[in-house]
């Protein structure tokens, strides 16, 4: 075994143990087909973003001011102006604004874990920024346009797990994002296998990151709950695998079990 799948192993073996089912093989095969590489990339590249948006809405509802708030959405102006406001990109554009912030993030005093959030959020906030860019470079070079795909029922579903009153919901949304980052980390590993040799590297050069960012969401939710959270760590992956393990109708990177292969059953 060579060090690049030791390093696989050691990475997937908690991330294995955390989700409560495996990718299904039917949707590994639609992944690996080459007329759906561009529904991949491109529903990956919108995943990066939304991942790095998901944290930002997170330290600037629950550990920052409105100033601090103001320097977070500063720093995401550029990407959000390309995704939504269909302006053109240059070289410089993404690359000035990823590597910090115009200045220091101040924690509110009325959240105790608020530097904690603001530490691990911003360093998962610089690297989505940086897949979201690489992403866009892969299909740059293979003239795939970039498109704001409409969201699966992934995410939403997921998200219809969260509680409703606080703390509970912050709790909630940091275990979802546990679920998002492992399943990701999963679905990266299994199917770089099948890509050409640049989408295999560079989906392999994601995996570490990516479990960190699982545990760093775990962590989180830990901390701020004080308290074993074991119970809602198996609710919501119980959801999570219910919408992996099912029939879905739309591909996508997080989607179900392809419809077609129901049929074709």
């Amino acid at each position: 075994m060579d060090n690049t799948q030791q390093m696989i192993n050691m990475l997937l073996q908690p991330i294995n143990q955390f989700l409560q089912c495996e990718t299904p093989d039917s949707w590994i095969e639609e992944a690996r087909k080459p007329e759906n590489l561009t529904a991949l990339l491109v529903d990956h590249c919108n995943c990066e973003l939304k991942a790095s948006q998901t944290a930002m809405f997170m330290v600037r509802k629950y550990a920052v001011d409105k100033p601090s708030g103001a320097i977070l959405m500063a720093w995401a102006k550029p990407y959000e102006d390309f995704v939504y406001g269909g302006k053109s990109r240059s070289t410089t554009d993404f690359h000035d604004k990823k590597n910090g912030l115009l200045a220091p993030l101040i924690p509110r005093n009325d959240f105790a874990h608020g530097q904690e959030l603001i530490d691990k959020m911003i360093r998962l906030i610089k690297e989505e920024f940086h897949h979201f860019e690489q992403v866009l470079e892969i299909m740059d070079k293979r003239d795939i346009p970039y498109s704001n795909l409409h969201a699966g029922r992934y995410a939403k579903g997921l998200m219809k797990a969260v509680r409703t009153h606080e703390p509970a919901t912050l709790i909630d949304k940091l275990i979802v994002g546990a679920y998002i980052e492992a399943r990701s980390c999963e679905r990266f590993a299994k199917l770089a296998p099948y890509l050409d040799p640049e989408l295999k590297k560079f989906y392999i050069s994601l995996l570490r990151s990516e479990a960190r960012h699982y545990q760093d969401y775990l962590t989180l939710a830990e901390k701020i709950a004080g308290k074993n959270i074991a119970d809602r760590i198996r609710a919501i992956g119980i959801k999570e695998a219910e919408l992996i393990s099912t029939p879905d109708d739309t591909f996508r990177f997080h989607s179900g079990i392809p419809v077609m292969a129901v049929c074709s059953a």
